[in-house]
């Protein structure tokens, strides 16, 4: 398993959240700076802030995606679809891989319900979650090469 690839599964294992395990694993690239990383990312676990929408670990690796691809020009408009088309080969290979985008898919519960929020307070709930955050790193490694 690649370096970045493993730190960001590990750190997912210490309690950062997928979205914070994936930006803090690149910061260093881009010079972000690790506080930073984590704060930034930190609102999207859980597929966006526990609604169970997109994964954390997708939004987490489409912030590098932008680091790395992104314009700061508004009127660089080749720029900005050649980003919309990595991000989008990236969702279409962790889709592929993992079978589904949204988190509350993925875990097989919604957060947003009472049921739902039960299941997650359970133990093994979010078993599968590093191999989603090692899906989502191990796209991320080949796109940024």
């Amino acid at each position: 398993m690649n370096q970045r690839v493993k730190q960001a599964v590990e750190m997912f294992n210490e309690g950062y959240s997928c979205s914070q395990a994936i930006v803090a694993a690149y910061e260093d690239r881009f010079g972000v700076g690790k506080n930073t990383a984590l704060k930034i990312a930190s609102g999207l676990g859980g597929g966006v802030g526990l609604t169970g929408g997109i994964c954390g670990a997708v939004t987490g690796a489409i912030l590098i995606l932008g680091l790395k691809y992104g314009t700061t020009n508004p009127k660089d408009k080749a720029a900005k679809y050649e980003t919309y088309k990595k991000v989008q080969v990236f969702c279409d290979e962790f889709k592929t891989r993992a079978g589904s985008l949204i988190c509350r898919e993925l875990l097989g519960f919604d957060f947003m319900t009472p049921e739902g929020a039960l299941l997650a307070k359970q133990p093994g709930a979010f078993e599968h979650c590093p191999e989603f955050v090692q899906i989502a790193a191990e796209i991320l490694e080949s796109m940024l090469e």
